[in-house]
């Protein structure tokens, strides 16, 4: 078993350090907020007075964090966690960032010899906690086979998607994908109200036909048909609108720096951006079906 420090203990970082410290190991957490720290802390996560303090002598650092700019200030800052690990320590990003931010934290790694694994992942908060998550892995395939037992301890599905900023590259367009999907789907079964077309009807024949698809089949916008989905505990997350919105814009950035044509995951962004500028945001991303509704 290993000692692993884990930084950034918020709704997915918490379940997740939970879960390595139930496979055995011997876990010390950081989180700025005090919450989070007592919450974990009650799961087997040793408290840790800095993220400096967390990866001490760990043999590996896993960090799960807001958005790019807080990786950078982390791993490359002054007194950063690059200069305060071993150089045989591994460490694991589980954030979703800029994929730029991302390849900036691969270089400075490699180049101050270190070994360093972008690892998002996919699954949500009742992913997190049944460790059942998906993590998409970007790095050699030497830091990869390292990384993935750690990985496997707090998700059901390790990929490793190819060389440095692949995994949040795999993140990026596999969540463009959902956002679009989902108000395909959410149109869809509107449309379908208002033709008078009963949604389970239509469910039975969707899933059975051209137009399924994993949001539908899981997600579904609509109560009383698909068991688990936010729509049937009022849109409790799930998946938060703010944070598609945030993977949508991510993925816009992608698009621009990469001089690729993405007119649908734009205007994806652009309606999550109406959403969650109206109050949505701590709703489940179904819930823009009621946007969809015109309500």
């Amino acid at each position: 078993m290993a000692r692993i420090g884990f930084i950034g203990l918020g709704n997915m970082g918490g379940p997740m350090a939970a879960n390595l410290a139930r496979a055995g190991h011997e876990v010390a957490g950081f989180d700025l907020k005090d919450d989070a720290m007592e919450r974990a802390a009650g799961t087997g996560v040793a408290p840790a007075t800095t993220a400096r303090a967390a990866a001490g002598g760990a043999e590996a650092v896993v960090t799960m964090l807001p958005a790019g700019q807080q990786l950078r200030d982390l791993y490359l800052g002054e007194g950063g966690l690059l200069a305060a690990v071993s150089a045989d320590s591994l460490l694991i990003d589980s954030s979703t960032v800029d994929l730029a931010s991302a390849r900036a934290v691969h270089a400075a790694a490699a180049a101050a010899g270190r070994i360093f694994v972008d690892a998002p992942v996919s699954g949500g908060v009742a992913g997190a906690e049944q460790a059942a998550l998906t993590f998409m892995c970007g790095g050699s395939e030497a830091a990869f086979a390292r990384a993935k037992p750690l990985l496997e301890a707090m998700g059901r599905s390790v990929v490793h998607a190819g060389g440095a900023g692949n995994g949040q590259a795999a993140k990026l367009c596999n969540n463009m994908l959902l956002g679009i999907s989902m108000l395909g789907v959410c149109e869809a079964f509107v449309l379908a109200e208002k033709l008078g077309l009963d949604p389970q009807a239509l469910f039975d024949i969707a899933s059975k036909s051209s137009g399924s698809c994993w949001a539908m089949l899981n997600h579904l916008p609509l109560p009383g048909i698909v068991e688990g989905a936010a729509a049937n505990r009022d849109y409790r997350p799930g998946f938060a609108a703010n944070l598609m919105l945030k993977d949508l814009r991510l993925s816009q950035e992608a698009a621009l720096q990469a001089a690729a044509a993405t007119p649908l995951a734009a205007a994806a962004a652009a309606l999550f951006g109406m959403f969650v500028n109206a109050g949505n945001g701590d709703l489940d991303y179904s819930a823009i079906v009621k946007m969809v509704r015109g309500h």
